[in-house]
């Protein structure tokens, strides 16, 4: 290497560096403030590493009465508003790039990028009338909004860069457009099936601003749960950070494990070529 790819080189590690410690700063915070007691997260100056580990704040998230209540809503209102969305957006999606519906396309990330707020209040009001506030149903069918643009988005993108010989010769040999579409389209599809599943997982895991306004008291989120934490009279950080970060961990875990396949549905029309 010569040093100008050297000096590049490192240019590169201390931009992501400088871009990525923020984030990672804010995560080992979050996790020294989980294993200290109180005394430790309200002293000054403050202590990173406790003498004394608190795993108690731990046992306390999990002893909570309504924890596993609010997990099992995170997982059933996750997984059905993923799901329903795969089901929809996968097709959509494929649909609107074969056809080259270009006019959809932009309807859908219109969308995308409209705020979930705006959505809120209307269908609020119809499921007040439907009498279904207090339930799941709502929380479900509202994340669909939030989910379904971005399956339909990514998916659109990725089927753009398919080749479509394949297809073609499928057809030529009599298979029907859906036999086409799950056996050939959809095999090919799958990094970018990852993709637009685990980004899906990750938007409707942790909204937060449906779940406060449609949820009751025995159908909340996580991230509600952990918000509903917070008082006026007396906030404790150890318990609080330690909630969070369990409320983040299985996106996390789950990013973790799919990141090869996240890099090559991300990548995959750079080397596939229009």
């Amino acid at each position: 290497m010569n040093p100008r790819q050297i000096l590049g080189r490192i240019g590169l590690w201390l931009s992501v560096f400088v871009i990525v410690s923020p984030a990672i700063l804010f995560f080992l915070w979050m996790a020294s403030l989980s294993l200290k007691f109180e005394i430790d997260n309200a002293s000054y100056p403050p202590v990173f590493i406790p003498e004394h580990f608190a795993w108690k704040n731990y046992a306390d998230v999990f002893a909570s009465n309504r924890f596993l209540t609010y997990f099992s809503n995170s997982l059933v209102v996750t997984g059905c508003a993923t799901g329903l969305a795969m089901l929809v957006g996968v097709p959509a999606g494929y649909g609107i790039a074969r056809m080259a519906a270009h006019k959809s396309a932009i309807v859908i990330l219109i969308a995308r990028i409209t705020p979930g707020l705006s959505y809120l209040i209307p269908l609020f009001l119809l499921f007040q009338w439907l009498g279904l506030l207090g339930t799941l149903v709502p929380q479900i069918i509202i994340h669909l909004v939030v989910t379904v643009p971005i399956v339909i988005w990514i998916m659109i993108g990725y089927f753009e860069t398919t080749p479509l010989e394949l297809e073609e010769a499928a057809l030529i040999d009599g298979a029907t457009r859906w036999q086409v579409f799950r056996h050939v389209a959809l095999p090919i599809a799958r990094p970018g099936l990852a993709v637009a599943f685990i980004l899906a997982v990750i938007f409707s895991w942790n909204n937060f601003v449906f779940g406060i306004v449609l949820a009751g008291r025995e159908t909340r989120t996580l991230p509600v749960a952990v918000y509903n934490m917070i008082s006026f009279d007396q906030l404790s950080w150890g318990p609080l950070a330690a909630a969070a970060l369990i409320v983040t961990a299985p996106v996390l875990l789950l990013t973790v494990l799919a990141q090869r396949q996240i890099v090559a549905g991300l990548t995959a029309g750079a080397v596939k070529g229009g």
